[in-house]
């Protein structure tokens, strides 16, 4: 593509330098810059981020061939064989660059974008799920795998690059999708990842104390979750949650037409749930009566999100309920494992103190308030830690038994992660609660205590299949421990 016609998708630039030449590629890591052919070059993105800053590597760009820069900041001594294109946000440039070298991919199939602290692997999987089953070509950007059809393409982030992003869209696009649903971070938002896209629908599942590490305040998460909602086109939809207390502000400026869902008050899609056990959920939906594989009110929300979002791009409410019906829950998500004794196993990735008590208040209200609740449970490290000594006392207040016990560390020491939960333990409850710092002994130990009629909660990793150390990750599966323990084939 040319760069005079790929500069038509920034809003404001300063050129310094010829713009006929070919673009054969849009980067933002200097590593990857390789001389082109003549006439041509890729485009070197120079971007501010939070561990460093693009702009140093720009002689080194040049050096390897590149003879075009978008950044914010000029160098001081410019080459007279490139050309310079001075923003005013890199960040915003390099997802409005992508979306126009690919294409646009975005406007050519129909993105559905969910936002909030929990919910979202769940709800974007089933709704991949759904699309499919009903015919439809259908991609997912998730947590746990990104997905073409059934063709899986593992992540290591919630959402990729801008770059990335539009590459994958573009390849669904090729391949005919139709539908697209992703998860989209706060990480996301503030990192102008998801700039340039259009979707067709956002949906929003609930917000509470996560990434204060990244937002250094609520409010700061709370806006980045808005701006979601503030810059849907007028030809969207806006799905919001308006159990959860930032449901309607999350909604209160967008330009999208609202909907909401609810479990406790009138809304568009209004559901109730009528049985909840460990086989599924019994629920009433705008007063249609549906049994779902699923199980706990935190996945009656999802369950009417993917509705709402269902009807709200095209199905037909009768056919959108006979075809949950069916939908299973995604990896690593109340996961159920059950041994010889009678015992039951469940893995979650319950990580903030609103997941974990979701999970365990649904363990809970199933199994009754005199059964044997054990939960095994750790925080990340070089995350917020604020949450910690919250994550150890909702544990104590709903398990007979807590272990505390290592989760991803990454560059921390494990100790001093276990020490911040400690601080969270009820006196009254200390004799109830071990440390075991290595996963696999805490894991054994809470299969060894598991008895008949109770329940073992696993906490904290779902489906990731390692644990972090030091920048090294090493195989570790929650999953995986368990059927050993079990004996499980």
């Amino acid at each position: 593509m040319r760069l005079n016609i790929l500069l038509k998708a920034l809003r404001s630039y300063e050129l310094t330098g010829a713009p006929e030449i070919d673009i054969t590629e849009v980067l933002f890591d200097s590593r990857a810059v390789a001389a082109q052919p003549a006439g041509s070059s890729q485009l070197y993105v120079a971007q501010r981020g939070t561990q460093t800053d693009g702009h140093k590597y720009i002689p080194n760009a040049i050096a390897q061939g590149c003879r075009t820069v978008v950044c914010e900041t000029l160098p001081e001594t410019l080459d007279e064989k490139v050309c310079y294109i001075k923003v005013a946000d890199s960040s915003i440039a390099l997802g409005m660059l992508a979306d126009a070298f690919y294409g646009h991919p975005s406007r050519k199939l129909k993105l559905t974008g969910i936002t909030g602290t929990n919910g979202k692997t769940t709800t974007v999987t089933l709704l991949h799920r759904l699309f499919m089953s009903a015919g439809y070509h259908t991609g997912l950007i998730s947590t746990i795998v990104n997905k073409i059809d059934d063709e899986e393409i593992p992540t290591n982030h919630t959402t990729p690059d801008a770059v990335e992003l539009n590459r994958l869209l573009a390849q669904m696009v090729d391949r005919g999708c139709q539908y697209c649903f992703m998860e989209v971070s706060s990480h996301a938002l503030c990192q102008h990842r998801v700039t340039g896209l259009k979707f067709a629908g956002a949906i929003f599942s609930n917000i509470t104390h996560d990434h204060l590490d990244f937002h250094k305040t609520f409010a700061n998460y709370i806006a980045a979750k808005k701006s979601f909602f503030d810059k849907l086109p007028k030809t969207a939809f806006a799905l919001t949650n308006i159990d959860d207390k930032n449901g309607r502000v999350m909604v209160q400026n967008t330009k999208a037409s609202i909907h909401t869902y609810s479990l406790r008050t009138a809304a568009d899609f209004k559901g109730m749930v009528m049985e909840n056990a460990f086989t599924g959920l019994h629920m009433r939906i705008n007063n249609r009566e549906v049994y779902f594989k699923l199980c706990g009110q935190f996945n009656a929300y999802n369950l009417l999100a993917i509705c709402g979002a269902a009807v709200l791009l095209g199905m037909e409410m009768d056919e959108v309920l006979m075809k949950m019906s069916m939908l299973e829950s995604a990896s690593g998500r109340f996961q159920m494992l059950h041994n010889a004794d009678g015992g039951t196993a469940i893995v979650d990735y319950a990580h903030t103190p609103d997941a974990l008590e979701n999970v365990l208040k649904t363990i809970r209200d199933i199994s009754g308030k005199e059964a044997e609740v054990i939960t095994v449970v750790g925080c990340g490290g070089d995350r917020d830690a604020l949450k910690r000594p919250e994550m150890a006392a909702i544990a104590c207040k709903y398990s007979s038994k807590v272990i505390l016990t290592s989760d991803n560390p990454r560059t921390e020491d494990p100790q001093a992660i276990l020490n911040d939960m400690i601080q969270g333990v009820p006196a009254s409850k200390s004799k109830n609660v071990l440390v075991i710092e290595n996963r696999h002994e805490a894991i054994k130990t809470g299969c060894m205590f598991l008895q008949s009629g109770g329940v073992l909660l696993v906490a904290g990793k779902g489906h990731e299949t390692y644990q972090e150390i030091n920048h090294v990750k090493h195989h570790f599966d929650d999953t995986e421990e368990l059927k050993k323990c079990f004996n499980i084939q």
